[in-house]
């Protein structure tokens, strides 16, 4: 969701964005509010969208350069807070998850993950999900903008935005118990850049803000977890087969993220070779990031 104290980051000094070229600017106004990204798996140069709560169940099909290719309308799903996007391929098949997480107030008893097939073609259409999942919390609700698909594992992952340092969870990507899962705790995650004593003077609001997480993805090949918060990109490299508690754990790689309009979505290439970022309000650039 919209936080307007945070919409533009501080000037970093030159090189923190080594790497980072513009890809195009969102300029349709049908893409106001974007809260989450993905890469199709399926159409090369092609990026999933989908915006915030209080707009219809629909995804945008959007071009590499931020044009807009086509609308799809969700059926058979309420929408009440969409926040993140993830695309993945399972059993030869290219899914996008929707995930209406989103909990600004902390009221919500359950939450919904809508899993829908990617399109044969790029055009208008309407589709139903092939699956949906139902889950809580653990202990207590909490407000999550950042989901992430490891299929190898048949996994999802959740990290709290709120909370200091953020919470990562876990749930079965095909869950075969009780309707209404319960997500796992896998752990906290380390290194989270907290504001400075001179952020705080200038603004305390806005500099506890930045460190909020608000997206999420793993590259393709599994071996990265990309995170996004309204100020920076933090990469977590996996060692060997361990588990993404584990993973998150150590200190990740940090750099600042150029300047966005409420930075919210994130997702890695379908190569896995850069990244794409883009935030709610239009005019909003998109950026294409090589780490």
């Amino acid at each position: 969701m919209a936080l307007t104290a945070c919409a533009r980051p501080a000037p970093e000094p030159e090189g923190t964005t080594r790497g980072t070229r513009l890809a195009g600017m969102l300029l349709d106004p049908q893409l106001d509010e974007i809260s989450g990204l993905a890469a199709s798996r399926r159409h090369p140069d092609v990026l999933w969208m989908l915006d915030d709560g209080g707009n219809p169940e629909r995804l945008f099909a959007v071009g590499t350069d931020g044009t807009r290719l086509a609308t799809m309308r969700v059926e058979g799903v309420t929408k009440t807070d969409w926040e993140d996007i993830a695309a993945f391929r399972l059993d030869g098949r290219d899914y996008l998850l929707i995930a209406d997480t989103g909990d600004n107030g902390g009221l919500r008893r359950s939450l919904q993950l809508h899993i829908v097939e990617e399109p044969a073609r790029i055009e208008n259409a309407r589709v139903r999900p092939a699956w949906s999942i139902a889950f809580r919390w653990p202990d207590g609700a909490r407000d999550c903008e950042a989901v992430a698909v490891d299929a190898e594992r048949g996994q999802i992952l959740l990290i709290s935005k709120k909370r200091q340092p953020p919470e990562l969870f876990a749930l079965p990507l095909r869950p075969r118990g009780p309707a209404l899962q319960t997500a796992q705790r896998l752990g906290t995650l380390a290194g989270v850049p907290q504001p400075a004593a001179e952020a705080l003077r200038r603004n305390a609001q806005r500099a506890r803000l930045e460190g909020q997480i608000t997206a999420a993805d793993i590259s393709p090949d599994t071996r990265t977890l990309a995170v996004m918060t309204y100020r920076w990109l933090l990469l977590y490299p996996r060692r060997g087969n361990e588990d993404w508690g584990q993973t998150v754990a150590r200190a990740p790689r940090v750099q600042a993220l150029p300047w966005l309009p409420q930075a919210e979505a994130l997702a890695w290439s379908a190569d896995g070779r850069r990244l794409y970022a883009t935030g709610e309000f239009i005019p909003a650039p998109l950026y294409r990031i090589t780490p």
